[in-house]
């Protein structure tokens, strides 16, 4: 990052309500096209108890954005959470949008605990409408060809929670769409929740839920999330939750170790 572009982004940090925070918690030696959050996560519930007895119930998670250089044309969101150490399995969750993030050009997600396991990535053409879905599972491999619903474009769970966080000061009320998830698509409503706040190195700092949940009618969505984004321009996504039809999953902010991110909202 440019000597130029690192005192733009101080100065911003100074004016805004997050201040405090980002002062002390990030770390500024990452790619300047590069934003990354490390989290803690737990499973949420009376499943905790006996998810316990098969798979590992916390750990630590980390959401990355990669955005375009000079010459790119797409936006990488990753999440990827992992057990305590010592302990294996994994959950992820990968998107790639076009650069100006409203269209979803591929998704991914896979998990495995033990000897459960499930990959499944989908290519969308939105020239064809057609959606190709590469899907493994401990029974074999499946290819798959499927027409896109509507002309919409479609989201999965990152790319969603990448539009609540560019849009979070407009969204006012519900917000109807479609979500694409393990090689199916849900109607699904956005809409804004309550609002708290969060102490971290002894800081306190507002934010404000967004949901995604089920739209009346249609196929029911086997998951929901919930992001508290913080209310400054910034939107940090403090606590993610994510629910699916076999756990639901907590993250925790702790720690902002890149800050090569949404520098245009910042100034």
């Amino acid at each position: 990052m440019s000597r130029t572009r690192n005192v733009v982004l101080s100065l911003s940090l100074l004016l805004s309500p997050a201040a405090a925070f980002a002062a002390t918690n990030v770390n500024c030696n990452g790619a300047a096209n590069v934003e990354e959050f490390r989290y803690s996560w737990r499973i949420r519930g009376a499943i905790r108890f006996i998810a316990g007895l098969m798979f590992p119930t916390s750990g630590t998670g980390n959401l990355k954005t990669t955005y375009p250089r000079e010459g790119e044309h797409s936006i990488t969101s990753e999440l990827f959470v992992k057990p305590e150490r010592g302990e294996a399995g994994f959950y992820a969750y990968e998107s790639q949008m076009d650069e100006s993030g409203n269209q979803t050009l591929m998704t991914y997600s896979g998990y495995q605990w033990g000897n459960k396991t499930r990959k499944i990535r989908a290519v969308f053409d939105y020239v064809k409408r057609l959606a190709r879905i590469h899907k493994e599972t401990p029974k074999g491999v499946e290819n798959t060809v499927k027409p896109l619903p509507g002309s919409e474009n479609l989201r999965d769970v990152l790319t969603a929670i990448y539009y609540l966080r560019q849009n979070a000061g407009t969204i006012t009320g519900p917000i109807t769409t479609t979500i694409y998830t393990d090689g199916q698509e849900y109607p699904v409503v956005f809409r804004p929740g309550e609002r708290r706040t969060f102490t971290m190195d002894g800081k306190t700092i507002a934010a404000r839920a967004f949901e995604i949940g089920d739209a009346p009618g249609g196929r029911k969505w086997p998951g929901g999330v919930k992001v508290y984004l913080s209310d400054d321009a910034r939107r940090i996504p403090f606590r993610i939750e994510i629910a699916e039809s076999f756990a639901s999953l907590q993250l925790d902010l702790k720690s902002i170790e890149s800050c090569g991110f949404r520098l245009e909202a910042a100034k």
